[in-house]
Order: structure tokens, then C-alpha cells, then sequence
């Protein structure tokens, strides 16, 4: 039996990047997995890849609506047991640089989306007897982050609201845990120049990008039957950077 056998996930910002090497893990590992995105094309093209254990749904997760239609597309593959909050934007700028459109687009999509999505698959999970909710932070989320304040504000607020909807959903079955990467290898850093990336590296201990397979590695096992004992923790993968 495969660690995901009849069990739906839903995967938000799921069409690349790190969201695509969850998605791609889930199915592997006999899960269902709706894939949710702005990135129609995308998006598309990897669920026909992987075929009928995936679909794909237009998700703009700063619409309740939206949240609505993935929830019920996860719903006709069977019964949803996890919730993978992965989609967010990264527009680094320092406190001065930060106007108020930058800043509302982060909190818009990384936080608000994620308070959506909590929300919304708590029913369906509730009548598949329980489940496991997945929150995407960042090792921003877990010390002071220079040149990036918008960023790094509402990665500390999915840390803080992982915690509160851990309380507030243990007696419902319901697992919430948050996921802090350092620097991925992911389209989200590709704007740094080679001198950049080597800056950072001196950041990280192990001297290495982190890759989207490992990622995933981690958020597969949360949400899992596994981890069945862990809920409102924070767990960085981030190569010892925020050690």
C-alpha cells in the first residue's frame, strides 16, 4: 500500500517550482492531488503529465471564491486530507523601499491567501475524519531578514498563525505545521546574479541551495500518517542558516 493511497491533497502555487516537486512527489507516493495556480499553462501541462491522479484548477488564492472551487474539485477525486499552503511572491525591498502596494501584494498572497485556505478545506477534511495542513514560511519567517520587509513580515505571521490554528484544530483531527526553506533553487531566486548567490551562500553552513525534491521530502512526511503526533511546529529546512 503507497503512503497516500485514497487520499486527496491540494497543492496552492503547485505548477513549478517547489510547488511542482510536491505535486509530483504526492502522486508518486499514491496521493490525488489537485493542483491550484495562476499559471494556467503551466499548471495544465503537469497534470496531463502526470495523469488522471492529478487535475489542475485556475486558484488565485486571495479569492474565497477560487478557494471554494479547488476545495470542490478535491472533493470529486475523494476524500481531502491534506492542504498544502505553497503559493507566495517574494519582491525583495528594504523597510524605505517598501510602498504600499508592494506591501499589500505580500500580505494579499502570503498571508491573507493562506488564512483563506486554512479555512476553507476544514470541512471536507472534517468529514474525511482529519487531515494535515502545510503552511510554506520561509527561514524568514525564523529571524530578522534584511532588504525584504514585506517578505519577511508575513512569513512570520504563517509561523504565528500555524501555531493558533494548531490549537484551534487538534480537537478536529486537523494537523497544521510550518515549513521554513532558506535559499531553494526555484525560479523565485533566479534574478540574483552569480556574485549574489555566492554572498548568500556564505550564509549557509552547508554551502548549498537547498532543492525543490527536499522540500518536498519534508512536507510529504508532515503530511503523512507518519507525523501523526506533530502539529504547531516549525521545521526549517534551510541548511543550518537559521541555526
Amino acid at each position: 500500500m503507497a503512503r497516500f493511497d485514497n487520499k486527496v491533497v491540494l497543492v496552492s502555487g503547485g505548477a513549478r517550482g517547489q510547488g511542482a516537486a510536491e505535486v509530483r512527489l504526492l502522486v508518486a507516493q499514491g496521493a490525488k492531488v489537485v493542483i491550484g495556480d495562476v499559471l494556467d499553462n503551466q499548471g495544465q501541462a503537469l497534470a496531463v503529465e502526470l495523469g488522471p491522479a492529478a487535475s489542475f484548477v485556475r486558484h488565485d488564492v486571495t479569492s474565497e471564491a477560487d478557494w471554494a472551487r479547488a476545495v470542490e474539485a478535491a472533493q470529486k477525486l475523494g476524500d481531502l486530507h491534506g492542504l498544502v499552503n505553497n503559493a507566495g511572491i517574494y519582491q525583495p525591498a528594504a523597510l524605505m523601499e517598501t510602498d504600499d502596494a508592494l506591501w499589500q501584494r505580500h500580505i494579499q498572497i502570503n498571508q491573507y491567501g493562506c488564512f483563506l485556505g486554512m479555512k476553507a478545506v476544514v470541512p471536507a477534511m472534517e468529514r474525511s475524519g482529519g487531515g494535515s495542513i502545510v503552511n510554506i514560511s520561509s527561514v524568514a519567517g525564523l529571524k530578522g531578514s534584511a532588504g525584504s520587509f514585506a517578505y519577511a513580515a508575513t512569513k512570520w505571521a504563517l509561523r504565528g498563525m500555524t501555531k493558533s490554528a494548531a490549537i484551534d484544530l487538534g480537537g478536529r483531527k486537523i494537523r497544521v505545521n510550518s515549513v521554513h526553506p532558506g535559499p531553494i533553487d526555484t525560479d523565485m531566486i533566479a534574478f540574483r546574479t552569480p556574485e549574489q548567490r555566492e554572498e548568500r551562500m556564505k550564509q549557509v553552513p552547508m554551502h548549498r541551495h537547498g532543492t525543490p525534491e527536499e522540500v518536498a521530502q519534508l512536507v510529504a512526511f508532515l503530511l503523512s500518517d507518519e507525523s501523526s503526533y506533530i502539529t504547531g511546529a516549525e521545521i526549517a529546512i534551510d541548511g543550518a542558516s537559521s541555526a
